[in-house]
């Protein structure tokens, strides 16, 4: 069973919310604020388990980040232990894709009060909000972007975004609306996200088998860090640069994201 307290306490919530949808958006933007994406496991040759007490005391325990499989695993626990209604999905991320993309995305779909919702507090390219599964619903988020759902008659569901690149990670940063992910309703088995999971994290030449990447919401922007390169904004205020040295990205990855590695971890990241 999930320890609700401490997670809460992970997240900087003092109560768990209501098991409403203004509970659902305080408890998916306390955590994306709290809990950093990233993949560095993957290139440290660790892998990435779905256990769940391994999940727990990588994210909340030792106050490290995860990618989508670990974030809304975690967060899926979160929900069902507060009381809501929810279970996960599968998506195709087409950021940066030109063909159609695998299933490397996980997020929740959530009941409340007979309408269906989405909740993500794992996507690493960008936030993005709760949303009621309506055609052509749109919401705004605190990083001065628009978000809307629509139809896709080839893939069920397509997420799009409108908003400032730097309050992303930098793929699909065109100006207009850009698809995030799509995703159909089609019940998701444990079986199906250990083997996404495992794709994602192994497959030659993929995102997560080729960069390092971390990335973070903040209070009125994003923060990302794609091998050396990083950005942030926060409201009107962004900067961004290339890390030229092992110590600089050590202090960038405690100071930005709160994650704490070791020299020697940050060495075996093969960054420099």
């Amino acid at each position: 069973m999930l320890d609700l307290p401490a997670y809460l306490a992970r997240i900087a919530l003092p109560l768990a919310p209501e098991p409403d949808a203004e509970g659902l958006a305080t408890l998916q933007r306390a955590h994306r604020l709290a809990i950093p994406f990233e993949n560095l496991d993957i290139p440290l040759g660790r892998g990435i388990s779905l256990d769940p007490d391994a999940v727990f005391d990588k994210l909340v325990t030792r106050s490290r980040g995860g990618y989508c499989f670990e974030q809304n695993s975690l967060f899926l626990r979160a929900l069902h232990a507060i009381g809501f209604d929810a279970r996960p999905l599968l998506a195709r991320v087409w950021l940066g894709q030109s063909e159609v993309p695998p299933k490397t995305h996980t997020l929740s779909l959530v009941t409340l009060d007979g309408q269906e919702w989405i909740a993500d507090a794992g996507f690493g390219g960008s936030y993005t909000p709760p949303m009621p599964l309506i055609d052509g619903t749109e919401a705004a988020t605190p990083d001065g972007a628009r978000h809307r759902l629509r139809r896709d008659a080839d893939h069920g569901w397509m997420l799009e975004r409108h908003g400032h690149a730097e309050t992303t990670d930098g793929r699909g940063s065109h100006d207009g609306w850009v698809p995030q992910y799509s995703f159909t309703e089609e019940r998701v088995w444990p079986a199906d996200l250990a083997m996404a999971n495992h794709f994602a994290a192994t497959v030659p030449g993929g995102r997560f088998t080729t960069h390092r990447i971390v990335s973070i919401v903040l209070p009125s922007g994003f923060a990302s860090l794609t091998d050396r390169h990083y950005t942030r904004r926060n409201g009107e205020r962004g900067s961004a640069g290339e890390i030229t040295d092992a110590r600089t990205y050590r202090m960038r990855l405690s100071l930005m994201f709160g994650l704490h590695l070791t020299v020697e971890e940050v060495d075996g990241l093969g960054l420099f």
